[in-house]
């Protein structure tokens, strides 16, 4: 009987199940449990791929066969096809408007079962240069440090930012919290002379921009300019 490895060598991953690429990943079993077992009993107890992904690295831990290395290797191969999602663009494409936001960065934060905080970096003509996590949290709530934010802005020379967090729930719209922090941002960012062009909120499949969604506070008209991109 062929092995998971060796029809993935001849054929390509795609002809795996979702158990079998599991198990390549936990590379072994338990005492009296082959990998292959524990991947099906894994897959099948958690609903399947997406749900296993949104699962935290304590509740992995929890589950039987799972300890910290197999669970750090679940989360880390999760995390490596997030990633994957955002396609290189190296002639770096203005971020004009938040549909190429979204676009662009939606799909790795959809999956994360807690909320993270993004800031993206941008030059005068709203080209990505760096992006960053720079706050994670449970699944309702991340605490943002302004500070942090900014010391990534100025150490970048960024011309403008915007900033991408999810909401676990699914739901995209956003919290009183979100809006008040959104407000102490642009007001830092006016400090700093960067434009603080949006906040996108990402849910299950969909989003919020509140520069879109007409949430964007008044006092930023000087501060936050537009998303069009600039000279």
């Amino acid at each position: 009987m062929e092995l998971p490895r060796e029809r993935l060598s001849r054929l390509g991953a795609t002809t795996l199940t979702d158990a079998e690429l599991v198990a390549l990943i936990l590379g072994t079993g338990t005492p009296g449990e082959d990998v292959g077992s524990l991947a099906s009993r894994l897959v099948r107890d958690s609903g399947g791929l997406w749900a296993l992904a949104r699962m935290s690295i304590s509740e992995l831990n929890r589950i039987a066969g799972i300890g910290p290395a197999k669970a750090a290797r679940l989360a880390a191969a999760f995390e490596v096809g997030s990633r994957s999602l955002v396609r290189p663009d190296p002639s770096a494409t203005p971020l004009s408007n938040s549909e190429k936001v979204f676009e662009r960065y939606g799909q790795r934060l959809m999956a994360s079962p807690i909320e993270r905080f993004m800031v993206v970096c941008v030059d005068a003509k709203n080209r990505p240069r760096a992006e960053r996590e720079v706050a994670r949290g449970g699944r309702t709530s991340c605490q943002v440090d302004p500070a942090e934010v900014f010391r990534l802005l100025v150490t970048e020379s960024a011309s403008g930012a915007i900033f991408i967090h999810n909401h676990p729930s699914g739901d995209p719209d956003p919290s009183r919290q979100d809006l008040e922090l959104t407000e102490r941002l642009i007001a830092a960012g006016s400090l700093f002379e960067i434009r603080i062009l949006d906040h996108l909120i990402v849910g299950s499949g969909r989003y919020t921009s509140l520069r879109d969604a007409g949430l964007w506070p008044i006092s930023s008209v000087k501060s936050g300019g537009s998303m069009g991109v600039t000279g």
